[in-house]
């Protein structure tokens, strides 16, 4: 991943271009650290989508867990903890 800084990105449309026509992941810089990231759209919406998967395995397993072992009320998960 190539990188630019903070300064750089002012004049964005280059740096932009190079994410969705040459389909670059572009690191952004400030203060020598890594801070964000410009890529392509696709690599955006793929993150999401697995962001989604991983999400409704979660899901599943926190249902499997409740299942498996019952759940406690709000008042009673309060209680139990002194508040």
């Amino acid at each position: 991943m190539t990188s630019v800084t903070a300064t750089e990105l002012k004049k964005p449309s280059a740096i932009l271009n190079r994410a969705e026509y040459r389909h670059e992941r572009i690191a952004v810089t400030k203060h020598g650290r890594e801070v964000a990231a410009v890529v392509p759209i696709e690599d955006a919406r793929l993150l999401e989508k697995l962001e989604d998967i991983l999400d409704a395995a979660d899901a599943r397993e926190a249902l499997a867990e409740a299942h498996a072992h019952g759940t406690i009320s709000l008042a009673d998960l309060l209680a139990k903890h002194g508040r």
